[in-house]
């Protein structure tokens, strides 16, 4: 049984069309995977270019060090961000290799086709992730 999106797909009854469309769909989403995860890379290496030219000097005001410090928070904020994107997007490259993407990684049904088109790196399908949200289940990929 494959899962793309919200269908599940049987091999044995349509063996060439299936693993043709479940390959071409499997390809797409891997490639908006790969280019995001390279835009990622490239925005925390900026990031950190940024950080470090955003040095404190004795010279400047208490004003000018506080909109320093603000920069610097913003950038380390973005960094953050971005860094538990980049793992969400190599968890889904994972997923890919393994043969599991597509399945919600709480309670393995198929995630829903549009929510995989608009977050192709989400490990849960959209009920765990409210559940998630409202506290009622853990997030097991952000707590690893």
């Amino acid at each position: 049984m494959i899962v793309v999106g919200t269908q599940s797909l049987n091999p044995q009854e349509f063996p060439s069309v299936t693993t043709q469309t479940q390959t071409a769909g499997l390809r797409r989403f891997e490639e908006r995977l790969r280019q995001h995860e390279q835009q990622l890379e490239r925005n925390l290496l900026t990031a950190v270019e940024q950080g470090r030219q955003a040095v404190a000097e004795d010279t400047l005001d208490v004003a000018d060090q506080a909109v320093l410090s603000y920069q610097k928070e913003m950038i380390f904020s973005q960094g953050t961000e971005g860094h538990s994107q980049l793992t969400l997007v190599r968890l889904a490259l994972e997923r890919l290799r393994e043969g599991a993407f597509g399945q919600c990684m709480h309670c393995g049904k198929p995630i829903g086709e549009k929510r995989l088109e608009a977050l192709p790196w989400t490990p849960y399908c959209i009920d765990c992730q409210e559940k998630i949200e409202n506290g009622e289940i853990d997030d097991v990929v952000r707590a690893a």
